[in-house]
């Protein structure tokens, strides 16, 4: 038997179980569930400003900045190299 099957067949267990049901139905019980399920979300959302502000606050370039950066600059060469071709 694989861990998906263990995991469904104990998942199917806990369905039928009335105390379980009860749980669900309580609303407070269900706040608390969506909130553990946001956590991930937050907590990535958070390191991500976090470095941001780490690196405006020592002068250093995001990686968005420098792909932006990136961008222009091919853009600018394409622009030199149209203009040499001349009409």
């Amino acid at each position: 038997m694989t861990l998906k099957d263990r995991i469904l067949e104990t998942g199917a267990g806990l369905v039928q179980n009335p105390a379980l049901a009860k749980l669900v139905q309580d609303e407070r019980f269900m706040k608390l569930v969506v909130l553990a399920l946001a956590v991930p979300g937050r907590v990535a959302s958070f390191t991500t400003e976090q470095k941001e502000r780490f690196a405006r606050e020592m002068g250093l370039a995001t990686h968005e900045e420098v792909r932006e950066l990136q961008r222009q600059v091919t853009a600018l060469q394409d622009e030199v190299r149209r203009l040499q071709k001349g009409p």
